[in-house]
């Protein structure tokens, strides 16, 4: 199953937040939108970075409250790893495994199209196997 069949199935919309937003706001548009991450981009196409739950809480246990109103650059992960709407998610989820990452934005021709959370691919791969047992069982009974 590519990353495409994904993004057909979830959409292609990608929260994204400005770099010099506060990491409050952020927090608050990931609670809104009910996800782990933001892409960090000015354009809302071209990718600066991404900042994720973890990135706030462990900037949080070592820095103080103040941390809310520092700019969402401050915190967010400048080396983002990135997919292709015609990679394998079998291939993605162990990027993700391996990076220990849980959402990669996916990229054509350097612009921001969509975005894969691991459990997106999980559900994919999932139902990739469900479709393959069903075909196998119809398989066996036409025998």
């Amino acid at each position: 199953m590519l990353v495409s069949t994904v993004l057909q199935s979830k959409g292609s919309e990608v929260a994204t937040i400005d770099g010099s937003a506060r990491v409050a706001d952020a927090v608050a548009d990931m609670t809104r939108h009910r996800i782990g991450a933001l892409v960090v981009s000015g354009d809302g196409t071209h990718i600066d970075g991404i900042v994720s739950e973890r990135d706030v809480v462990q900037r949080l246990s070592s820095v103080r409250m103040d941390l809310l109103d520092e700019p969402v650059r401050s915190i967010m992960s400048k080396d983002v790893e990135v997919c292709r709407s015609d990679d394998d998610v079998e291939m993605i989820l162990r990027v993700m495994t391996e990076r220990r990452i849980r959402h990669l934005p996916v990229v054509e021709d350097g612009r921001l199209c969509g975005i894969v959370s691991i459990g997106d691919a999980v559900k994919s791969r999932i139902e990739q196997l469900e479709k393959d047992r069903n075909e196998l069982m119809e398989y066996i009974s036409a025998r």
